[in-house]
């Protein structure tokens, strides 16, 4: 559509058979296009949501470079706290798993703490365990750290975090694909997972179960041409397993900063 019509005009003036004509579209995607581009309800939200919150698209100088030259770069971003954090440089993705072992924060603050003081930006999920962690260790060194969510900022997912998207959202940035009010849903979240790899130059992976969520950000940086981090853990260590196996594919060992700040130089 943005190549038929780059200014989007001419969109609202199409027929339903144009835009199934003009793009190849299935009926019942053609005519929700339709009747959205046409509907006062979904305009008067709009205009709601954006006196509310921020947006950027990909039609904005604003839209983060890194972000654009992903494959499937979502097309707009509603963004609530800081917008300058999107260009910010140095920046670090950190995911792992939701239920982290008692040695967990210890890595993240020999790892993360000189990187957090030396000015990189740490993104992640907001999800419990690692996530929140992450975010919170940027925060308590007075760090910068954006936050990525599975649904819109009227339904914050998991509820225990609601307290930490408020801090966020004072100091800090939260990043959405989705509009205000859509509640996650599970196909939300590896969705997100490749906005937090493609913000960045990397991902760091402190803890993952060998079948671990976190791995679909790893694939998705991968696929974007991004580096990849594991801290090894205990091979007895069930949670460590998906990292000690990511060594093993080629992912970089990391055991302290320098092994992610060479990486960057």
């Amino acid at each position: 559509m943005l190549h038929d019509d780059p200014a989007l005009n001419r969109l609202y003036h199409y027929s339903v058979d144009d835009f199934r004509v003009l793009f190849s579209l299935p009926d019942k995607r053609t005519t929700m296009i339709y009747q959205d581009l046409h509907s006062s309800q979904v305009f008067s939200q709009l205009r709601r949501d954006l006196n509310t919150f921020q947006t950027v698209t990909i039609l904005d100088n604003t839209y983060p470079a890194l972000l654009r030259n992903i494959p499937d770069c979502p097309i707009v971003l509603y963004l609530y706290g800081d917008s300058n954090l999107l260009s910010h440089a140095p920046s670090l993705s950190v995911v792992g798993t939701r239920n982290p072992t008692n040695d967990a924060y210890t890595k993240m603050n020999n790892i993360l703490t000189p990187l957090i003081k030396e000015g990189w930006l740490i993104v992640s999920g907001m999800a419990m365990g690692i996530d929140a962690m992450a975010h919170r260790l940027a925060l308590s060194s007075t760090g910068k750290t954006i936050a990525i969510l599975g649904g819109g900022f009227q339904h914050i997912y998991p509820r225990s975090n609601r307290s930490l998207f408020r801090t966020l959202t004072e100091t800090q940035l939260v990043v959405s694909e989705y509009p205000p009010g859509i509640p996650p849903q599970r196909h939300h979240f590896p969705e997100r997972n490749r906005i937090i790899s493609g913000l960045t130059f990397g991902t760091l992976v402190v803890e993952a179960k060998e079948r671990s969520g976190s791995l679909i950000t790893v694939n998705q940086a991968l696929e974007q041409g991004r580096e990849v981090f594991a801290i090894p853990g205990s091979p007895t260590q069930p949670e460590t397993e998906g990292c000690n196996k990511m060594i093993q594919d080629g992912a970089k060992l990391v055991q302290k900063t320098y092994d992610i700040v060479e990486e960057w130089h």
